[in-house]
């Protein structure tokens, strides 16, 4: 069974939230701390994992990608305190 997640980056003020999704987490998170590519997790340096979902059908893992994506701020901040209250870093279990 493949495994997708869902995610959800902010950067150390956890002023700027990223959402993204992928099914090789690890890699995912390394690319985001090392800069690897350009674009808006780049720019505004967004590499804190804070929250994420693991999904077993792709399909489903871009929807709820999308749907996050529409959300209100703080209805984003409250799925991330529900799991994660103090806006860690999760990333440290992946290394």
């Amino acid at each position: 069974m493949n495994s997708y997640y869902v995610y959800i980056l902010s950067n150390y003020t956890n002023s700027t939230l990223y959402i993204g999704v992928t099914n090789n987490l690890k890699k995912r998170l390394y690319e985001h701390k090392t800069k690897v590519y350009e674009g808006f997790s780049k720019k505004y340096n967004v590499d804190k994992l804070v929250y994420f979902e693991e999904v077993s059908d792709i399909k489903s893992a871009i929807q709820r990608e999308k749907n996050l994506k529409k959300w209100k701020r703080e209805w984003k901040d409250a799925l991330i305190k529900k799991a994660n209250p103090e806006f860690n870093d999760l990333s440290m279990d992946f290394e």
